[in-house]
């Protein structure tokens, strides 16, 4: 058994939500969701809890530290040597938006701060924040996934999975957002747009391709 599957045991025995065990035990509801699914949303490997946790946990369900640790898994792994994250009832973050990125045909956006959007970190599972920011879309050719206006969300990697939507810098100047697919030395950029006048960018290897992130959510403000 996993220290996620112990929680979630506990729960549902108790018919307990997230957020009331969240202050229960003192952890931080989305950490929890994380430790259930055992799924760490940055790497989507398993995650390995801190022993930190634990104490928290052992509060929460009233059972000895020891005894949990008899229970779960000799698989189960660690963090050492790091706090756990703490239930918190701010659960948003002010989140840094970038300038205007294209949509249509790539166009650079500057590395400028120009505000800030609260980001609801419970809802949208992030444990965290700090390694996300907003792009401002501009244009159609991702209408079918983000809306023109809208903004990105963007968790900072420089690596994904074929299909996966990103935010790629183009020989070093021009950002984009589009779904990425890697073929041997071919980088394939498609829209997802309602408008068939978009065209599919294809780069060889003669062309710098870098990632600079993974497209996991968006906030649409209806004027």
């Amino acid at each position: 058994m996993t220290l996620g599957e112990l929680i979630k045991e506990y729960r549902t025995i108790n018919k307990l939500s997230l957020r009331d065990f969240s202050k229960q035990c003192g952890l931080s509801h989305t950490y929890i969701s994380a430790l259930e699914k055992n799924i760490d949303p940055r790497t989507g490997k398993p995650i390995a809890p801190t022993l930190d946790t634990v104490k928290y946990v052992s509060k929460g369900i009233n059972k000895p530290i020891e005894e949990i640790l008899k229970i779960l898994d000799d698989e189960q792994e660690f963090i050492v040597n790091a706090d756990a994250p703490k239930y918190n009832n701010t659960q948003y973050y002010m989140c840094p938006v970038y300038g205007q990125i294209s949509a249509g045909q790539p166009n650079w956006a500057e590395e400028n701060i120009e505000g800030r959007l609260p980001l609801d970190t419970e809802l949208m599972g992030i444990i965290s924040p700090e390694e996300h920011f907003f792009l401002r879309v501009n244009g159609e050719s991702m209408n079918k996934v983000i809306k023109n206006g809208a903004f990105a969300l963007i968790h900072k990697q420089d690596d994904i999975k074929n299909g996966e939507i990103a935010v790629v810098l183009v020989n070093g100047f021009d950002a984009t957002l589009k779904k990425f697919t890697k073929r041997g030395d071919l980088v394939i950029l498609e829209p997802q747009s309602n408008d068939e006048s978009f065209e599919t960018q294809v780069y060889d290897k003669n062309t710098s391709i870098k990632i600079l992130g993974k497209y996991v959510g968006k906030m649409e403000i209806n004027k």
